[in-house]
């Protein structure tokens, strides 16, 4: 007897306390699917551990994959609160595509009105980035780095053949550092765009399970 689920599952994985907390506090309405959220732990190598534990779960195996939690803008202009949708996430090993961009800002904009969305590369790093870390990337064309995305998203597609995309909001900005996450202004707005979210990557979850014309 096949125990594939009658539809594909939904994994959204996030990095700290903080972004599963928001996470788990949003609105869970209107999943079609099982949806599990992950906290994989910080840094890439604990993200890759723990994408392909869980994936290796054969009611996961062929989950689409969504990344998230907050990150650092790199683009001037840039403002806590502000969304990253990436178009690819890139690290050492090289990058990765995502899939259904277009739809995840159609909806992140009518799901969090006001607040801006930008699209572009989105970069993985071993370390917090600062100063002129942030240009250097920037000059890349990347236009905002995390610590998990990319090996989220890389382990990912290595456990097989399934849609990935990774949503960040932005923490803080070349003109905005923090220091300590929850502690100014920047981090309370950005933990409250985090708790919003969650019909965004429903709909676009639900997309990839309607037919193909």
């Amino acid at each position: 007897m096949s125990t594939k689920p009658d539809r594909a599952p939904l994994l959204i994985a996030c990095a700290l306390g903080i972004e599963h907390l928001a996470l788990r506090i949003g609105d869970r309405t209107g999943a079609d699917g099982p949806v599990t959220v992950l906290r994989t732990g910080m840094g890439p190598k604990a993200a890759e551990r723990s994408l392909t534990r869980i994936l290796a779960d054969p009611a996961l195996s062929q989950a689409a994959v969504l990344a998230t939690g907050f990150c650092a803008g790199l683009a001037p202009g840039m403002h806590p609160g502000d969304l990253v949708v990436a178009e690819e996430t890139r690290d050492p090993r090289g990058s990765t595509p995502c899939v259904g961009t277009e739809l995840l800002v159609k909806e992140l904009v009518r799901t969090v009105p006001g607040r801006t969305v930008h699209t572009g590369p989105l970069t993985g790093s071993d370390h917090v980035v600062r100063g002129h870390e942030r240009s250097d990337l920037f000059a890349t064309g990347s236009i905002a780095v995390d610590m998990e995305s990319a090996a989220t998203l890389h382990s990912a597609v290595r456990a097989g053949a399934r849609p990935v995309a990774a949503v960040r909001v932005v923490v803080d900005a070349p003109e905005h550092e923090l220091v300590r996450i929850g502690t100014v202004r920047g981090g309370i707005s950005a933990f409250r765009v985090l708790r919003a979210v969650l019909p965004a990557f429903f709909e676009w979850h639900r997309s990839l399970l309607l037919p193909r014309r």
